[in-house]
Formats: structure tokens, sequence, C-alpha cells
């Protein structure tokens, strides 16, 4: 990795810096959910446009991270950072002035382009600043605080909603951003990847898969599976997808190649991820509406009410943490991700129309504990499963399956609960949000399951993969 040391970088800068932009992108994700009451009020909107203002922004995200990360190792990773990070700033300033539901959808795509960039460059540049040593610990703590924004997010969303407006959700962005940009000019050393080349082919074939799947299942809900263009959306997303997986094998140099996936490590971390993801951004989506919709929560009631849920990773990533240090992520990440889906499964148990808050309190509970558990190792096992040089595909990747991953969960339960329910009574709400989360509470138990492929004993921080103990392929 060709690195440009400057005496302005330093670890702790680095580690500030790409934590609180880190923590942006990562907020932006669901701080939104929060507010769909309130947008809807002011701005009018169906459900599927609803789910647009939040997909809108994890597709873009998720379609064009590996493109980010490729661009950013071809012309410069701290270069890069600091263009996307200005897209995203300046695109939070126009979510916040839209006139229309049509406008937010609009800039909240451009704030994914912008997030897009900056988000696998974080891992990058923190990868590059950190000492081999203190990497583990600098990784966990990151993953820690991209953990708390994705949990967080209900909570800050209904604050703001509720005391000041919808608006400043994305006002937030802008004075935070403005600060970043020069320290980040000044503080974070320039860095690059060798023989770094573009994958225009790969980009146009995964951008257009992914877009077509997640329009068909959003469309769905309104149009139904036998509308054409659903269809058309979801067999041209497949057989795109599968062209770009075998163009991942076959070209000299993918976005993603597919070799990566060979290995346990990668394979196991980054399916668990994406399933996660679909699980808990879907089941997300529809809570934080039951709790104002059916309970009559105020935003910022129903973002207190999360608390248990949200504020878990504050008090369990540390010791997460710790025990990744001594055990192993692999063993950390498959009791978090277990414990997830054990936390959904007893909120879909207990959820009736008059449900009182202590018998959601277990699930909340359990949900955090197990939320904190995942985030804290798992951005430590990404970047050690794969060669220092391909640190930023590998970012890249795994951000781009996460958000994949939420898009799709969005899409495909919000399908369930307009099939099982919908918006016209309490009552209605709840028929549809109970089955939307056993699914989801199935999809992250199976990630789980995934996660046991993660080889027991990873490489130690900075180490290439080869050179680890019990390091498996998936196959030959």
């Amino acid at each position: 990795m060709k690195q440009q040391t400057s005496g302005r970088g330093g670890a702790v800068w680095a580690l500030v810096i790409t934590s609180v932009a880190g923590f942006m992108a990562a907020l932006d994700n669901l701080v939104v959910t929060t507010a769909l009451p309130s947008i809807r009020e002011s701005l009018g909107g169906r459900l599927e446009e609803l789910e647009w203002t939040v997909n809108a922004y994890t597709l873009t995200f998720a379609v064009l991270l590996m493109t980010g990360a490729a661009l950013g190792d071809r012309f410069g990773r701290r270069r890069l950072f600091l263009a996307g990070l200005s897209v995203f700033t300046a695109a939070s300033a126009a979510a916040a002035l839209s006139p229309g539901i049509e406008e937010l959808i609009a800039f909240r795509a451009v704030q994914g382009v912008g997030a897009a960039v900056m988000m696998p460059l974080t891992l990058t540049l923190l990868t590059a600043a950190v000492p081999p040593a203190r990497r583990g610990m600098a990784l966990g703590f990151f993953g820690a605080v991209t953990g708390l924004a994705v949990a967080s997010g209900p909570l800050i969303g209904g604050s703001l909603t509720e005391h000041i407006s919808w608006q400043w959700i994305f006002w937030l962005n802008v004075p935070v951003g403005l600060v970043l940009l020069p320290l980040a000019r000044l503080r974070l050393a320039e860095s690059y990847a060798p023989e770094a080349k573009l994958d225009v082919p790969g980009t146009v074939l995964v951008s257009g898969g992914l877009f077509g799947i997640v329009y068909a299942l959003v469309s769905s809900t309104s149009d139904g599976w036998t509308d054409p263009l659903v269809l058309t959306g979801l067999i041209a997303g497949t057989l795109l997808l599968g062209v770009f997986v075998r163009h991942g094998f076959r070209a000299k140099n993918p976005v993603l190649p597919m070799r990566l996936f060979r290995d346990r490590a990668f394979f196991g971390i980054n399916t668990a991820s994406l399933l996660m993801f679909l699980g808990m951004f879907g089941s997300i989506f529809l809570l934080s509406q039951f709790l104002q919709n059916v309970l009559g929560y105020s935003p910022t009631e129903a973002g207190l009410r999360m608390l248990p849920w949200t504020g878990m990773p504050m008090l369990v990533a540390p010791v997460a943490g710790y025990l990744s240090d001594r055990f192993g992520g692999r063993p950390v990440v498959v009791t978090g991700l277990f414990l997830q889906a054990v936390g959904l499964g007893l909120f879909a148990t207990v959820l009736e129309p008059d449900v009182a808050y202590t018998a959601q309190l277990p699930g909340l509970i359990v949900g955090g504990v197990g939320m904190a558990m995942y985030f804290a190792p798992a951005a430590s096992l990404v970047m050690s499963s794969v060669r220092p040089g391909e640190q930023g595909i590998a970012s890249g990747a795994n951000n781009a399956l996460r958000e994949v991953g939420g898009a799709l969960g969005v899409a495909v339960l919000a399908a369930v609960f307009s099939a099982q329910g919908g918006y016209g009574s309490p009552q209605a709400f709840t028929d549809g949000t109970v089955p939307a989360l056993w699914i989801g509470a199935g999809v992250v138990a199976l990630a789980a399951l995934m996660a046991l492929l993660i080889p027991r004993r990873g490489p130690k921080p900075g180490q290439a993969p080869e050179a680890a103990e019990e390091r498996v392929p998936v196959a030959a």
C-alpha cells in the first residue's frame, strides 16, 4: 500500500475524524424512521414513498460503496474522502430544504452517493494511520461507534423532530461536516493503493441488478407481484447480479473479486452482515412507527422508550471488545446475532395494540446487547480477513453488503406488513408488524449460523490472512 506519510497525520486524529464521519453516514440510515409520521404529515406520501425516503439513501449508498473504495485507491483516499464528505454535507442541507416528498427522495439519493464515497475510506484511512499493535482496539472502537449510530437513529430523529422539526435531522449534518472538512484536510495523511483500476462494467452490473430488485420489492406493495414493472425488475435484477458474480470471477481487476469469498472468514462475516442488516433494518423501520402510530407516543417518547436498546452499545461494546481480544471475534459475533434474533422474537411475542412498556423491555434489552456484541468485533474481522492491499475492497464490500441488506430489509418486511395489515387501524398495524418481526428474527438467526463459518481464531490485526492459523477456504 503506497502511503504518503505526514506529521499532520496521527492515529488519534484519524480515529476521531473517521469515527465521526462513520457515525454521520450510519446515523442517516435510520434517523429518518422516527420522523416518518411527521414527514408524511408535512409532505404527504404513500407507504412506498416513505420507504423510498429510507431506501433512496441505502440503495445509492450500497450500489456505489465499492466504487467509492476503488476511486479512493486510485486517486487518493483522503482526497476522495473530502469529496464524499462535501457531497454528503451539501445534500443534507438540500434535503432539509425539500418542498415535497419527491425532492426529499432525490436529495436522500445524493446523500447516499456522498456517503458511499466517504464511508469505505474511513476504514482504510484509519487502518493506514494506526500501528498494527493497536489496530484491533481502534477498529473495535470504530465498530462500536457505527453500531451506536445505527441504534441511536430513532432517538436522535425523534428528539429533533418533536422539539424542533423533522428538517433538523438533516441540518444536524451540516455543521459537523463543515468542521470535519478542514480537520480531515489537515490531519489525515494521503494514501493510495498500487495499480488500482476502475471496473466500469462491474459497477454497471451491480448497480442495475440491485436497483431492479429493490425497486421491484418496494413497488410490489402498491402494484402487486404480477405487475410488469415489478416482474421485470426482479428478473432483470437477478440476471444482472448473476452476470456480476461471473464477472467477479473472470475479470482481471473486478470491483469485487469473488475469490475473496473463498476465505471462510470473509465469506462468513459478510454473509452474516448482510442478513443481520436485512432483519434489523426492516424491523426498526416498523417498530419506530408502531410506537407512534399504535401506542401514541410522541417522536421523543418513542426514541426514549427505545433507549434500553439504543443505549446498550455504550455499555456493552467495551466488554465485547475485551471478549473479542480474549476469545476471538467469532464467538462474540455469533452470540450477538443470536441475542438479536431472540430480542426480535420477544417483541413479536408480546406485540399488541395496547402492549405495556414493561412487556417490551426484555426484547429491547436483549436486542441491544446483541447489537453491541455484533458491531464491536465486526470491522476487525473484515479487515483482518484480507491482505493489506485489499482492505479498501474489503471495507467497500462489507459496507455495500450491509447496506444492501438494509435496503432489502425495509422492502421485504414492509411488503409483509402491507400483505398482512396496514395503516388502517392500530390492530391492522399490529397484524402487519408481528409476522414481519418473526421473519426479521429468523433472518438474524440465519446470520448467526453463517457467522459460525468464521474460523475460531483469525489473524492478528495487520497480519496477512495466509500467515494465520486455521485459515480454511470455503471451496478449493
